[in-house]
């Protein structure tokens, strides 16, 4: 799957499976930030759309306002990102906040964002930020729009790499211990505020990266776009749908959600919102007959 969709864009010569593939290597790349998160560490975030926004817009400030090189911008976004989520995490979870009660916050938290990023014109306001349009390999604008496509390929490859790494470091068998018990895990000698505040920290780097590439691709964002509830439920969507904990789980349902996605557009005649329902649907049927995702047909503890 994965070579598939590094070789559909210099095969097809349409716009829109250019487009599509683009779409769904953000899903993946961002499923797979909510993954290292919830899928590995067990703590299900509702504001994953926080630090895709954070990455997004301080790439986009940083360049308008200030002039900043895009290249550097990009990586003080993607750095932005991770500080917000160190933060948060540090802020949540040494007041031993989980479950429901972790969801509710990191909602609040991305609604916060959303709000006062639209309420500043600095931050683009109620319209958002438009990068001007300066074609080149210095700007991170390439006039041939296949190149930031592999760029982001390759940081989908990583990501997925990354995930194999969690299935056999020790970071990764801690982060699966607090999952399954973390009062257990704490009498083994795991320190699960500084491990889970770790694990949000790179789940926000990789939720931010997706932001940067986003505002790259698009050239556009705003505070609806950056921190809206429609980037959380995509970033928890994709992993849970392609399976939970599992290093190409994000990648299965990214694509799965995208055919689905345009399927309902199509059908519906591009009705607004009952994309979102679809999903809705689906992810039931998911959780009812398949629990452990696409990633888990054929196994035998699924």
């Amino acid at each position: 799957m994965l070579a598939a969709l590094g070789v559909l864009p210099w095969l097809a010569g349409s716009g829109f499976w250019l487009t599509s593939a683009t779409l769904v290597l953000l899903y993946a790349l961002l499923g797979q930030s909510w993954n290292v998160l919830g899928g590995y560490g067990g703590q299900y975030s509702f504001g994953q759309a926080l630090f895709f926004g954070a990455g997004a817009f301080a790439s986009g400030v940083l360049q308008i306002r200030l002039g900043v090189n895009a290249w550097l911008a990009a990586a003080l976004g993607i750095g932005a990102g991770a500080a917000l989520g160190a933060a948060v995490g540090w802020l949540v979870f040494r007041y031993r906040l989980r479950g429901s009660y972790f969801a509710l916050v990191t909602l609040a938290f991305a609604e916060l964002a959303r709000i006062l990023v639209a309420a500043f014109a600095f931050t683009g306001g109620g319209f958002g930020l438009l990068v001007p349009l300066r074609r080149g390999a210095a700007t991170f604008q390439f006039a041939d729009p296949r190149i930031p496509y592999t760029l982001l390929w390759l940081v989908v490859v990583g990501s997925c790499l990354l995930g194999l790494w969690l299935e056999r470091s020790r970071f990764g068998a801690r982060l699966l211990a607090l999952r399954e018990n973390e009062a257990a895990a704490q009498a083994l000698g795991v320190a699960p505020v500084r491990l889970k505040t770790q694990a949000i920290t790179l789940s926000a780097a990789l939720a931010a990266t997706a932001g940067v590439f986003y505002l790259q691709i698009f050239l556009f964002v705003d505070s609806g776009g950056g921190f809206g509830p429609a980037m959380s439920i995509a970033a928890l969507l994709a992993p849970i749908i392609g399976g939970l904990g599992t290093p190409f789980g994000a990648l299965y349902g990214a694509v799965l959600m995208h055919l689905l996605g345009e399927a309902a557009k199509r059908v519906s005649g591009h009705a607004p919102g009952l994309d979102l329902a679809f999903y809705g649907v689906i992810l039931l049927l998911m959780l009812r007959f398949l629990p452990a995702g696409l990633a888990g047909i054929g196994r035998r503890d699924a």
